[in-house]
């Protein structure tokens, strides 16, 4: 029996639809961070422009494209350029236009401390959908390689005058070390006096803030005996940790597995910082997305 093949045509004239916006479903993640990169204010970006020489990218069109590709895992100025001419998405949201990697790399560079501050326009706007809501703030740390060698890029010079700082933080070191203990002891004291009391731990204490610390990295196999104790107050504290584990742990799972962010592009710690909050800005758009599908 024949097999009968769907026909490869790469001649016929029209193969995409005539408008962008057929380009792409209803709900995807590229419509979506247009929808909300135009309820921002750029206006202290189109502001910048003065309007000599060629006809500049609109400021709203390479947002959307940064926030874009760090959602989806494209950083690189040089790939985003590429992506504008092979991926559909990025053609819908660059409105069939190509921006060179050397306008990208520049815009990012230009306005990257204004980029940084939409984060929080971006959280108002996902409260507003009621997307978010302020409960248990998790804290914890992640290594991610720099764009540097330090082997390369320590002079005999720097390293002398290092070594002086060094110094000097050791001796601001130990001195907070001091202070740190002499507060540790008041904690405890006052821990002391919430337990006569009646007042339980993690309860607020005037503030509204609930703090749970831990004293020691806690392990996967819990003696049998420690795991059923009968003092309700370590327990508590440990499914508190156990729920961090959960939540900011598994961000950094994503960032670094998922999205493939393992090292910086920019270099120096401004620049670093700013391309952290757009690390943050891809994953929350990606994550708001997802809650309101």
């Amino acid at each position: 029996m024949a097999v009968e093949f769907i026909l490869i045509d790469r001649d016929t004239p029209y193969i995409f639809p005539p408008c962008v916006q057929g380009y792409l479903p209803e709900d995807h993640l590229a419509r979506f961070v247009v929808d909300i990169v135009d309820q921002l204010d750029l206006s202290h970006l189109s502001a910048v422009y003065t309007g000599r020489g060629s006809k500049p990218f609109h400021p709203a069109m390479l947002v959307s494209l940064l926030f874009y590709g760090y959602a989806t895992g494209v950083f690189s100025s040089r790939k985003l350029e590429k992506a504008s001419y092979d991926s559909i998405a990025f053609r819908y949201i660059c409105a069939n236009s190509n921006p060179d990697h050397d306008t990208i790399a520049s815009f990012r560079k230009r306005f990257l401390p204004e980029l940084s501050a939409l984060f929080v326009e971006i959280l108002v706007v996902a409260e507003v959908m009621g997307l978010v809501k302020l409960g248990s703030v998790s804290l914890d740390g992640t290594k991610i390689k720099a764009n540097a060698s330090k082997h390369k890029a320590l002079s005999w010079d720097y390293a002398n005058r290092l070594e002086v700082q060094l110094k000097e933080e050791v001796g601001q070191a130990r001195g907070a070390r001091q202070k740190d203990g002499q507060e540790a002891a008041r904690q405890t004291a006052q821990a002391a006096h919430r337990r006569a009391a009646g007042q339980r731990p993690g309860e607020p204490d005037g503030y509204g803030i609930e703090p749970f610390i831990a004293q020691k990295r806690q392990s996967h196999n819990i003696p049998l005996m420690e795991r059923f104790s009968g003092d309700p107050e370590p327990q508590e504290g440990k499914a508190v940790y156990a729920k961090r584990k959960a939540t900011v742990e598994t961000v950094f799972g994503i960032v670094k597995d998922v999205l493939g962010f393992r090292h910086f592009l920019l270099r120096g710690l401004d620049a670093v910082q700013g391309e952290w909050s757009l690390v943050c800005i891809g994953w929350h758009l990606k994550r708001m997305h997802a809650l309101s599908a």
